[in-house]
């Protein structure tokens, strides 16, 4: 019942907001997200790493739609584990950081935060695959009414252009799911495990165009190039909420989605197909990267940078071995914890000055030393300093990529190089140099914001110093996997 309840949780609490509103929205909401992490923290505690322990964990299973045999199955394995607690751990974060602002209807708002949590968890949780392709979509029409309502001016052209682009993709998800249900013998299964099994029956040809099917849906939602154009703009036009969201925990679904529900399922296609698909991942890291490098707004900066990080988690995930996988996962932690934190601080700069400019920025330092310190912790996870949260899972992503193919891995590793120019120059403009009109005004974090802002802080410097606390409750599912592949 754990799990149901970390799905079910999040959505009364969803529902209670949105009937009491007013300025108490947002602290119930508040009290809901911490509770669905105190659960999950309850949950962690029982989860057993013993090698004669279930790999699914947690299991909930009734009849959803008899007549079909399909089951609302739900259950945790470490990857799930990962992902969830990533989830409920930035959720009570963010909204945290929004204590200070005032959106209009902070109902609705707070019960959409809430709401896509649901489906979050959902799509972590799944262990069927309609199942699955439901609370996928659920994730996604709260995130799509956050943009376009509370958004910039351009809010419903930029969100309308990200719904199509996952619309489009969910819909060849669906049919490549529908196929699968159909070749399933005997009596139809929808299942995960029954999934799995189709890997000696489907036929080259098919798993090709599942893979295809499959693929579009998860690239478009990571991003990967040439699928991204909808990412800059959203994450820039997006409230800041919306963009962690988008950023810290919605394009690990894609990620996700590859890991669990695709290479498992046709490794002969993805055999035939991962020299192409690393080569669109590499492409896209040095893409994001050199238009990172170009940047002026640093809420845009960030979002290419966050586009070339998920090109390398692509790139460990289809090369299909162990390090490329497990890196993979681990990567997805720390790139959530750290890109949230970042579009903290960016939040913060933006609502006192009012810019996100470089050129109207600098000498923040002089006025907000503790901003400063934060900053640089987060951005150092980000580009993988050793002892960090990002060195472990990109360390182990170049290794994977490496093992691969020697050639992919060397420009593959040039992502290091690349984001430490682009956010040390962030870095630098903004924190450094002259004040400017604008900076001259700066204060520092207010105790919300740094409360906010701190267990991110921790979490960087524990999955660097410790990460065998991480990697030890992924490594069966990660092994399970790459099993099947052989």
């Amino acid at each position: 019942m754990i799990t149901l309840t970390l799905i079910l949780l999040p959505l009364l609490a969803a529902l209670v907001t949105f009937a009491v509103g007013g300025e108490n929205a947002k602290r119930i909401a508040f009290v809901g997200a911490l509770a669905n992490l105190a659960v999950l923290l309850l949950a962690w505690s029982q989860f057993s790493i013993d090698n004669n322990a279930p790999l699914v964990q947690f299991p909930f299973s009734a009849d959803w739609l008899p007549i079909a045999n399909i089951k609302f199955a739900l259950g945790m394995d470490g990857i799930s584990l990962l992902l969830v607690l990533l989830t409920n751990l930035l959720v009570p974060v963010i909204i945290l950081s929004t204590f200070h602002h005032n959106y209009k209807n902070p109902a609705a708002f707070y019960s959409l935060i809430l709401t896509m949590q649901t489906g979050l968890v959902g799509v972590f949780t799944a262990q069927d695959a309609f199942i699955f392709y439901f609370f996928w979509e659920v994730a996604l029409i709260p995130i799509y009414f956050i943009a376009a309502v509370w958004g910039g001016e351009r809010r419903i052209q930029v969100t309308l252009k990200f719904f199509i682009y996952t619309v489009f993709g969910s819909l060849f998800m669906l049919l490549a799911l529908l196929y699968l249900y159909f070749r399933t013998e005997g009596v139809h299964s929808s299942a995960l495990n029954d999934i799995y099994s189709l890997k000696g029956v489907l036929s080259p040809t098919e798993q090709t165009y599942i893979f295809w099917a499959l693929f579009l849906a998860f690239a478009i939602k990571m991003p990967v190039f040439p699928f991204h154009s909808w990412q800059p703009d959203t994450y820039t036009e997006s409230p800041t909420p919306a963009t962690m969201l988008l950023s810290g925990i919605m394009l690990k679904m894609g990620i996700y989605g590859a890991i669990r529900w695709l290479i498992p399922i046709v490794p002969t296609a993805l055999d035939y197909w991962k020299f192409t698909v690393i080569i669109l991942s590499i492409i896209g890291i040095l893409y994001g990267s050199i238009i990172a490098l170009r940047q002026k707004d640093i809420k845009r900066l960030l979002a290419y940078s966050s586009f070339a990080h998920v090109g390398l988690m692509a790139a460990g995930v289809f090369t299909g071995n162990f390090e490329g996988v497990q890196g993979a996962v681990i990567q997805m932690l720390a790139h959530g914890i750290n890109v949230v934190g970042l579009f903290l601080i960016i939040e913060a700069i933006d609502s006192r000055i009012g810019v996100r400019d470089l050129e109207h920025l600098g000498g923040i330092t002089q006025k907000a030393p503790f901003l400063t310190v934060l900053f640089a912790i987060l951005l150092l996870g980000s580009v993988a300093l050793p002892l960090t949260n990002g060195f472990i899972g990109e360390f182990m992503l170049l290794l994977g990529v490496f093992k691969y193919n020697n050639w992919f891995g060397v420009v593959a590793g040039i992502t290091i190089i690349l984001g430490a120019a682009y956010m040390l120059r962030m870095f630098q403009g903004t924190m450094f140099g002259t004040q400017s009109n604008y900076t001259k005004n700066m204060t520092d974090l207010n105790t919300t914001e740094k409360l906010a802002l701190l267990p991110l802080v921790v979490m960087v410097f524990w999955i660097g110093l410790y990460p065998a606390t991480f990697t030890k409750v992924i490594e069966p599912s990660v092994q399970q996997i790459i099993t099947i592949l052989k």
